[in-house]
């Protein structure tokens, strides 16, 4: 499902999705963000640095502290939305044991099993 209906006051409006996008400062999350504002969907994205993102901002999108290492926060970020963009950040000196990528993937499993997305 793409759009909502909410009762206001007796009329029926289309609350647009929400969507989370990680990685927005970087060219494939920023890419996602364009694609999805230009459909007219709202964005929310998780950030380590509100001021690389203020361009984000400017453009509607929502901003939300944190980053891959804080499932606290991905599961705020996640909290309400339609779906998300989700995008392993590269690690350029892995471990043997890949504890790095095994980290964050264990980071977004307990954000998920925190706050499960509408439709999912």
């Amino acid at each position: 499902m793409v759009r909502s209906l909410i009762w206001m006051g007796g009329q029926t409006r289309r609350k647009t999705s929400m969507y989370l996008v990680m990685g927005i400062t970087g060219k494939v999350g920023g890419a996602t963000a364009r694609h999805l504002l230009k459909q007219g969907k709202q964005v929310r994205a998780l950030v380590r640095n509100r001021e690389k993102a203020a361009k984000w901002a400017d453009r509607g999108v929502e901003l939300v502290d944190g980053d891959w290492n804080d499932a606290t926060a991905i599961a705020a970020a996640l909290k309400g939305v339609e779906g998300a963009f989700v995008m392993l950040p590269a690690v350029w000196a892995l471990s043997p044991d890949y504890r790095e990528a095994k980290g964050v993937i264990a980071n977004y499993f307990e954000a998920l099993t925190k706050v499960v997305p509408r439709g999912w």
